[in-house]
C-alpha cells in the first residue's frame, strides 16, 4: 500500500488572524514535512514560498518586491507544506484568467471535501501579488493588511504553489484557493491576487491526511482568547 500523502500544517490561520505572529518552528524543521507550500515568516514579515524543497521569502521593498532564499534557522508562525505528488497533470495551451483556470482545475476534482496541492508553472501575461508587511502582535492581521503593498508584473515566467481547502476547514486554512507565486529568476513573488496565464503546466496533487501541529511551547497561543466571528470576518476580508 502506498504511503498516504500528508498535508503538514503548523498552527492555524485563525491564530494568525488574531495577531499571534511569533515564529516558533524553524524552516529547517518545516522542510522535513514537504517540498511545496506556503506560509509567512516571524512577525508576519512577507510571504513564504516553498518550491522544490527550498524556502523563499517575498516582501515589499519600495517600488519592487524582494525575493530571498530563507535559511534553515528562520522561524515561522504559520505554514503548510506537502510532499507534492501530482495526481493530475494537464497543459494549459491558451490564455485564461485565474477564475477561468480555476474552473478548469475544479473539473478534475472528484469531490468537494478533500485538500489539493497545486503547482502551476507557466508564462503569465500578468501577475498581481501582495505581501503582508512586518508587524507586532499588538495589531490584528486585518489591520495590518490594510497597508500591504501590491505589485504587478507583465510577461513573467514562474510558478504558483499552494492549496485548495474545503469549505469545512475554513479557519484552519483559507477555504478555496490560497496561492503564492515566485518568478523563475527569483526577482518577483508574493501572495497571488489575480493573474492571466498564457500557457503552462498545471499539477494537482492528492492529499490523504491533514497533520496539524500547534505551538505548544508558546504561552501566548496557549492562553489566547479567540473571537471566532471576528476571525471569520478577518479571513474573508484579507484572503
Amino acid at each position: 500500500m502506498a504511503e498516504p500523502v500528508k498535508l503538514f500544517q503548523y498552527n492555524t490561520l485563525g491564530a494568525l488572524m488574531a495577531g499571534l505572529y511569533g515564529g516558533s518552528m524553524t524552516i529547517g524543521e518545516l522542510l522535513q514535512y514537504g517540498d511545496l507550500g506556503i506560509g509567512t515568516l516571524d512577525s508576519i514579515d512577507g510571504e513564504l514560498i516553498v518550491l522544490d524543497g527550498k524556502a523563499y521569502q517575498a516582501k515589499g521593498s519600495g517600488e519592487l518586491p524582494e525575493v530571498v532564499e530563507v535559511s534553515d534557522e528562520v522561524t515561522v508562525p504559520y505554514a503548510a507544506v506537502v510532499p507534492h505528488q501530482a495526481e493530475v497533470i494537464f497543459r494549459q495551451r491558451f490564455e485564461m484568467n485565474d477564475q477561468e483556470l480555476e474552473q478548469r482545475i475544479e473539473s478534475y476534482y472528484d469531490g468537494e471535501n478533500l485538500f489539493r496541492s497545486i503547482k502551476i508553472h507557466g508564462d503569465f501575461a500578468h501577475m498581481h501579488v501582495r505581501m503582508i508587511p512586518r508587524s507586532t502582535d499588538e495589531r490584528r492581521f486585518a489591520e495590518v493588511a490594510v497597508s500591504q503593498p501590491e505589485y504587478h508584473a507583465d510577461n513573467v515566467s514562474g510558478t504558483i504553489v499552494g492549496f485548495w481547502t474545503p469549505e469545512i476547514f475554513n479557519g484552519v486554512s483559507v477555504a478555496g484557493y490560497h496561492l503564492h507565486f515566485i518568478s523563475d529568476d527569483h526577482t518577483f513573488g508574493g501572495h497571488v491576487m489575480d493573474y492571466i496565464i498564457k500557457e503552462g503546466v498545471v499539477e494537482l496533487g492528492a492529499v490523504d491526511q491533514l497533520d496539524q501541529r500547534f505551538p505548544v511551547q508558546d504561552r501566548k497561543y496557549l492562553f489566547a482568547k479567540f473571537n471566532l466571528d471576528e476571525m471569520k470576518e478577518d479571513i474573508d476580508a484579507v484572503e
